[in-house]
């Protein structure tokens, strides 16, 4: 992250409030790394070297020796150059954003469970209109089956099975969206290659 002198073409050394900057930047991210599970960390394009590193920081859990251990790690990623960093946070990013993107999915499917608990067909008729490939009978039968359960204090299946069923719908109503989407944009580019090819004939 130096510049480059415009007269002479050497590199510039960064500032000491730069290199502070800089060296702040790696440790936050060296935290973010810390605190991810395996399969998560096997998702990300970490140098191999920096694996044991990440897998001993990770298992320190005392405040005083994990400071001083993720100091340690910061120090060994530094070492590494800016396009290996900067790919792991935009994989970081990417996962960021498609946790959320799930998280999100899930609230819609607890909302819809919770609208159909409590406000019956009403709700069911407007969960219809929104995806018209919902099994009508089967839903409202989980919903009865739903209030049964709670009635009795019975174990929650029919309660499971509910939100089982809306999640795959909505899965798939979003996976149909994007569908459509995808080929609405491909014939707009079909339709700009054949104006582009009726300008070329005339």
């Amino acid at each position: 992250m130096r510049g480059r002198d415009e007269d002479t073409g050497e590199f510039l050394s960064p500032s000491r409030s730069q290199q502070r900057r800089e060296a702040l930047d790696v440790l936050e991210l060296a935290g973010k790394l810390a605190s991810l599970t395996p399969t998560q960390l096997a998702k990300l394009p970490i140098p191999d070297d920096l694996l044991p590193h990440l897998e001993h920081t990770r298992k320190i859990t005392a405040h005083i020796a994990r400071k001083r251990q993720l100091a340690y790690l910061a120090k060994q990623m530094r070492r590494e150059d800016d396009e290996t960093l900067d790919a792991i946070r935009d994989a970081l990013d990417e996962d960021g954003v498609a946790a959320r993107r799930e998280v999100a999915a899930m609230h819609r499917v607890e909302a819809w469970r919770d609208r159909l608990l409590a406000e019956g067909d009403a709700a069911l008729a407007e969960l219809l209109d929104e995806y018209p490939a919902a099994d009508r009978q089967h839903l409202r039968q989980l919903v009865r089956s739903t209030l049964e359960e709670r009635k009795r204090n019975k174990p929650p299946r029919a309660f499971r099975e509910l939100f089982r069923e809306l999640r795959n719908l909505l899965l798939a109503g979003s996976t149909e969206a994007a569908q459509a989407q995808e080929a609405g944009e491909e014939t707009a580019s079909d339709e700009s290659d054949f104006d582009d090819d009726s300008r070329d004939e005339d």
